[in-house]
């Protein structure tokens, strides 16, 4: 089975021969190429740069193994588009952030083609790449609630309290539900954009909707993922659903109608593969410290990850999060052979 069959049908699903395997945040500052190709040149740049940003994407195939490409990029790139002035200092900062109706009303909607074409020949380069090795290319977008919380609160928040959101949420519900179909629209736009430039799977990082309560979840965040699910063209993309460290929130994602269910290290994979049965596949959950561990560990970590799942009708095997700066190279390299030992086992 090579790589493509194999990612498609364990986020459909259907019978494969072991779980495919990728990482977030795999292509990143712990490859030594990476950080030769980041010499002198802004993230921002990094994004834009076609040249680089293929090879950069192309990277972890090539120096670990990997049976994935998730093409490099921010989830803030396609939201200046919408006319919000940003800049990356590191993570993204907004100059006026957003607190009243009337600058969501000012909230442009994006044609990708206009833009971000960079994106898409990024995209298009890379599936030309691809197509040889039958390796599958991932396109990815930010989900409205986790754009909306820098959107809102002007920059990222080390606490992870969002205050000024969650008052909004209580003071001004509506503006808040402007804002979230608003992003909506775009991220529906966006990612359908890129299926049609050659991402075969996408997923949708909803990494602080985790901060909710299942309620506040159900009420403001599910039907605007739920919309998203509805308006992507997902005969030809698979489309995962990632909220890092939210076992209160499984269910409600199951809600979400995606097709498979992206678990962060906290949650138990176990239960959370008996609660999602046939309703969709998951993708995780190595906790991305334990890279760090011996390699005969790792394997070990990879087989209990992957005995737990089976009770979900798919496994892709990934972390809980993104892989951390300072991952050891070789580490990254164990959890992809173990996970392709894992063929080996059943086969």
């Amino acid at each position: 089975m090579n790589p493509t069959e194999r990612m498609l049908r364990a986020c459909r699903g259907e019978p494969v021969d072991r779980p495919p395997v990728w990482l977030m945040r795999q292509a990143g500052r712990y490859l030594p190429e990476y950080r030769e190709i980041r010499k002198g040149i802004s993230f921002l740049e990094m994004c834009r740069d076609v040249d680089r940003a293929v090879e950069v994407s192309l990277q972890p195939v090539r120096a670990v193994g990997t049976e994935a490409v998730v093409f490099f990029s921010d989830i803030f790139i396609p939201v200046a588009g919408m006319g919000v002035e940003l800049e990356f200092a590191p993570g993204p900062v907004i100059a006026d952030p957003i607190r009243s109706a009337a600058q969501v009303a000012r909230l442009r909607e994006v044609d990708p083609s206009v833009t971000v074409p960079y994106v898409l020949e990024i995209l298009r380069r890379l599936r030309a790449e691809l197509a040889g090795p039958r390796i599958p290319l991932i396109g990815f977008a930010g989900a409205p609630f986790t754009l909306a919380t820098y959107l809102v609160e002007g920059k990222g928040d080390p606490t992870r309290k969002f205050q000024t959101l969650r008052r909004l949420l209580e003071r001004d519900a509506e503006m808040v539900r402007s804002l979230l179909d608003r992003l909506a629209k775009m991220t529906i736009t966006y990612l359908n954009a890129q299926i049609d430039a050659g991402a075969q799977v996408v997923q949708l990082f909803d990494t602080w909707a985790g901060i909710l309560t299942d309620q506040e979840y159900r009420r403001f965040v599910l039907p605007v993922n739920r919309a998203i699910a509805a308006g992507l063209n997902r005969a030809a993309a698979p489309l995962i659903l990632y909220i890092n460290d939210a076992p209160h929130l499984i269910d409600a994602m199951l809600d979400s109608e995606c097709d498979v269910i992206s678990v962060g290290s906290r949650v138990e994979i176990g239960a959370a593969a008996r609660l999602a049965g046939s309703r969709a596949s998951l993708q995780g959950n190595l906790d991305p410290s334990e890279l760090a561990l011996p390699p005969e560990r790792i394997a070990e970590r990879v087989r209990e990850i992957a005995r737990a799942a089976k009770p979900a009708r798919g496994h892709v095997l990934n972390l809980g999060h993104g892989c951390l700066p300072d991952t050891p190279v070789e580490g990254v390299r164990a959890f992809v052979a173990a996970a392709r030992s894992l063929g080996e086992e059943t086969g």
